[in-house]
């Protein structure tokens, strides 16, 4: 049990939010047809449980300056969801996954829709479109969401700038992303290559996924300045160590845990911090079967296996892990420094950092 996210009810409150949110987008679209019942399908399976971290730093960024319980803060709190929801879509279809939370990925499961069908057309092309769309609604919901919320017209006006931010810089992120597999690693040490990783971490998924739904949370709380400065430098700490601890499992996790084959990250090719500690650090052979058998993606558990042995003997693995006791660290160390909140409010940011960096999650 999680007691900053069940204590207050909040996972159970969320996925009420979004439940009452699609319910009234099926009305929406009732108006399309039957046809669009997939679409929705595939949006509604993406928001099914779930950590609700996202959600938990908006809410402990209003109630952590002293604002109260409110619905209103919840429904706010559920857009964050919906934005992950787009984001894991794109992504998906970007790095041509299988699985998702365990299950085919949305752009599978609309090419097996299509190909059952027996319809014209290459299913594959119908599938990314589609996951495309899916992605592209949750978009204008996540606005939808946050903006009829229910928060008052001033905490809203306060949060905005930071909420723009974010949704215009995720996809920056996302550029920054797939130019860093296209420009490859051929030329730049050890130090260049963490400073890429870093980047890439930073703007694709460590700010969106702390950082800037605290932010959001402490703009519509009215935080003063030297408060927000605080809980900026503890999201930016831990956005990183938790998106470090999202590359260790992408590799060694348990697929029950994960939801996604272990080893997708081999196969794809991703430039992580484990890679690249592990280029500088391997011996010859090690580094060598890495650079060949990296973005392989028919890679098989025993040649995952072998990987998984070299980013061990190389030390990356290790080098990684202080990376990330290295994050947890500074973001404690960042919120003890920060005025001005609660002290259930501290508590729960403090209970936050070990949820992000469990070696379990």
């Amino acid at each position: 049990m999680m007691l900053v996210l069940d204590g207050v009810d909040l996972r159970p409150r969320v996925q009420r939010a979004l439940d009452e949110h699609l319910a009234r987008q099926r009305t929406v679209l009732d108006e399309l047809g039957p046809p669009m019942t997939p679409l929705v399908d595939a949006v509604a399976e993406l928001l099914s449980g779930g950590k609700r971290l996202r959600a938990a730093f908006l809410y402990w960024g209003w109630r952590a300056l002293g604002q109260p319980d409110d619905p209103a803060v919840v429904r706010a709190a559920s857009a964050m969801e919906i934005f992950q929801a787009a984001a894991l879509l794109h992504d998906d279809v970007m790095d041509n996954s299988d699985l998702r939370r365990g299950r085919p990925a949305a752009h599978r499961t609309f090419a097996t829709w299509h190909q059952q069908r027996g319809w014209s057309g290459d299913p594959v092309r119908f599938g990314h479109a589609a996951a495309i769309l899916a992605g592209d609604i949750c978009l204008n919901w996540t606005d939808e969401v946050f903006s009829a919320s229910g928060l008052p017209p001033a905490a809203l006006q306060r949060a905005r700038p930071e909420f723009d931010r974010m949704r215009t810089q995720l996809m920056g992120g996302q550029f920054l992303d797939i130019l860093e597999g296209a420009h490859g690693w051929g030329d730049l040490d050890l130090a260049e290559r963490l400073d890429r990783c870093r980047t890439v971490i930073r703007h694709k998924s460590a700010r969106y996924s702390v950082e800037q739904p605290l932010l959001i949370g402490a703009d519509a709380a009215d935080a003063p300045e030297e408060t927000r400065a605080g809980l900026a430098r503890y999201g930016a700490a831990l956005g990183e160590a938790f998106q470090l601890r999202d590359d260790v499992l992408g590799v060694f996790g348990d697929p029950e845990q994960t939801g996604k084959p272990a080893g997708d990250d081999l196969r794809e090719g991703k430039h992580t911090v484990l890679v690249a500690y592990a280029l500088a650090h391997a011996d010859p052979t090690g580094a060598a079967l890495l650079e060949a058998s990296l973005g392989t993606p028919d890679l098989d558990e025993q040649a995952v296996q072998s990987l998984r042995d070299v980013l061990v003997r190389s030390t990356a693995l290790q080098r990684t892990e202080d990376m990330v006791s290295s994050g947890a660290a500074r973001a404690l160390e960042a919120l003890d420094q920060t005025p001005g909140l609660t002290d259930e409010g501290t508590q729960a940011l403090r209970e936050l950092v070990a949820v992000c960096t469990d070696r379990a999650v």
